[in-house]
């Protein structure tokens, strides 16, 4: 863009008033973010104790991939 664009006679936004947007939980979701947040920990404690059953059940043999 050149310096002459954005002079205030070209400004786009010139009439822009921002306006006020209220939160709403029935709207915008609610309590959805806890939700997703327990189901990720939950995913977490999982991995690590599926992780461990395989290392116990492996012994002392070696995985080739």
């Amino acid at each position: 863009m050149s310096k002459e664009n954005k002079t205030p006679q070209n400004d786009p936004y010139k009439d822009y008033e921002p306006e006020v947007v209220e939160y709403d939980p029935e709207v915008d979701g609610g309590e959805e973010h806890l939700i997703r947040d327990e189901l990720l920990a939950e995913k977490e404690r999982l991995k690590d104790v599926i992780t461990r059953l395989k290392e116990k059940n492996r012994g002392n043999r070696k995985v080739r991939r």
